[in-house]
Parts: structure tokens; sequence; C-alpha cells
């Protein structure tokens, strides 16, 4: 949490008990303390962080949002340099003009050396399958880094979720909506026109690898005129790859791999909101070969993020 960024996150924070919103304050706050003791107690060697949502996404005033988006990257950039290899970092980005996000994604990766960008969904509800952003995809591509896509709220009210505001959040609104977004950008025929572009799906890829044969199978019997280059479940493991955020089941992980390929899936805790030693013990646990472990644990996000 960068200073001054506290003003976006009455969205997420609005959601959890006033204890539990100090604890993550403090740890969201913290570069030198807490979160390498919880890295080097379970064993995890590099972290790559990101500004907790929704960021500059929820700024309504695009030149703000350009501006505070470097400010977060350069303070970004210096609370890592102490830390060597222990920390990486994402960008933050004012998707709000897609020309300033692409010259602030190659500010912060040529310049500052993060890895790729965190987008916290839709901006004001834009989504990124607009042809507006191709000048931004080309310009991701051809840096060869990926985009996180992290979840937000949807930009209205869900009706079917009305008056249910707990499923409007993490527990299930969150993945619905970020879901859809990933989709919008396959159908949209994104990943047609920038075929090199990579989209991180945290969260066991909200939802989206286990749907794979059903896009194929029902994709051309409503396709509404839309044409792709190739199935829709091609996409995933080439364009679309996921991480375990967020979900510690054993069952899940083997599944999402089946359906990924052992290449696209990456070990991630979403510290501080979810518990280090459980993401840890359950990744340790969940039966696979040392080969896959690795892969799953080190190597793919060492060839995805360049460690």
């Amino acid at each position: 949490m960068a200073p001054g960024f506290q003003e976006y996150t009455a969205m997420f924070f609005d959601k959890i008990d006033t204890a539990n919103q100090d604890d993550l304050a403090a740890r969201l706050d913290d570069f030198d303390r807490l979160r390498l003791e919880e890295m080097n107690r379970h064993g995890i060697e590099t972290v790559v962080l990101s500004q907790s949502g929704p960021s500059v996404q929820a700024e309504a005033d695009t030149a703000r949002a350009i501006r505070r988006a470097r400010e977060n990257n350069e303070y970004l950039a210096e609370r890592m340099a102490p830390h060597g290899d222990r920390y990486a970092g994402f960008a933050t980005l004012a998707m709000q003009d897609p020309k300033a996000a692409a010259d602030e994604l190659e500010h912060a990766v040529r310049e500052l050396g993060f890895k790729g960008a965190l987008i916290n969904g839709h901006t004001n509800g834009v989504y990124y399958d607009d042809p507006a952003y191709d000048v931004f995809w080309e310009r991701m591509q051809d840096l060869d880094v990926p985009l996180y896509l992290h979840p937000i709220n949807p930009w209205k009210e869900v009706d079917s979720m009305r008056g249910h505001p707990e499923l409007a959040g993490a527990v299930w609104g969150w993945g619905v909506e970020t879901g859809t977004h990933a989709l919008r950008l396959l159908f949209g025929g994104v990943f047609d026109r920038f075929p090199n572009l990579k989209i991180i799906l945290g969260h066991m890829g909200e939802g989206l690898p286990f749907m794979r044969w059903r896009f194929d199978s029902r994709f051309p019997v409503y396709a509404q005129g839309v044409s792709l280059d190739l199935p829709p479940s091609q996409y995933f493991g080439r364009n679309i790859v996921i991480t375990t955020s967020g979900v510690c089941s054993a069952p899940t992980l083997i599944a999402a791999i089946g359906e990924m390929g052992e290449d696209a899936v990456l070990f991630s805790v979403d510290y501080p909101y979810e518990s280090t030693e459980l993401a840890a013990r359950f990744i340790e646990e969940t039966p696979m070969s040392a080969a896959v472990r690795e892969k799953i644990c080190r190597g793919n996000a060492k060839r995805l993020l360049k460690l």
C-alpha cells in the first residue's frame, strides 16, 4: 500500500471487520520485517509485490491517475531496492489512457526492472478488449512481460447478487467479474491480434480452467458472428496462465494442472489476505512429482517473469 492509496481501498476493505483491517494495513505497509519473516519461515525465496486494489483503476481524474501510477512505481522500486532478489515488482498503470499506460509500463520494466504489471480489472467500467487498448497490448507484447488481471467490484451492482452482499466480493462476485473480463479478452480477439501476450489469473484461474471443454462445445453454437483463430480452450496455457493464490485445495490444483498443463500454473500465496503457512503446507503436501512441483513452485515463475 503506497502512501495515500488508502483512499481507493474502501470498496475492498469495507467488507472486512475492523480488527482484520488493522492487521492488513500494518502488513501492507511493511517491507522490512513481517513479510520477510513469513517468507523465511515458510521457505519462500522471492515474492512479486504489487499495489493492493483497486489502486488507480478507481481514479476518476485521468491526469491524476497517470501521475499517481508513476509515484506508486517509483515508491515500490525504492522500497524493494535494499532487499535484492527477495522482492520483484508489478507495475501500477493508469488504464484510463492506453498510451500513457503503455509508456508507464515501459518505464517500469526498462528503468525500474519490474516484471510486468498488475491491473485491478476494469477502469471505471471500461474493459480492455476495446480496440483502443491495442496500443497497450502491442507494447506489452513487445516488452514480453505478463499482465496480472486482478479482481475488482463490478462497475454496477449485479442483479443476481442484490440483497446478498456476502456474494459480491471475494466469496464469488470478484471471480465472476474477473473471469468474465478475461473471456472478453479471449473472445474479443485480443490473443489473436497479439498471440504472444500473457495474462495471469489468480485464484486457480477464477474457475475458468474447469470450463474449457464447455467453451469449445458451446462457442460454435452461440458464436453470434464472433470468430477466433483457435478453439477457445487453446488460449489457456498459451495466453492465459494461472496462480494458486487463495485456493489451497489439492484436488483443485491437480485438476487445474490437468486442464492447463504443468507449465501454466504458478504457486502464489495472496499475502497478506491469505495464510502463508497454509499455502506453503498445501503446495508441499499436494501429490505430484518432484519435477512438476519444481515447475509450479519455482520454474514457471522464473521463466515467465525472467527472475
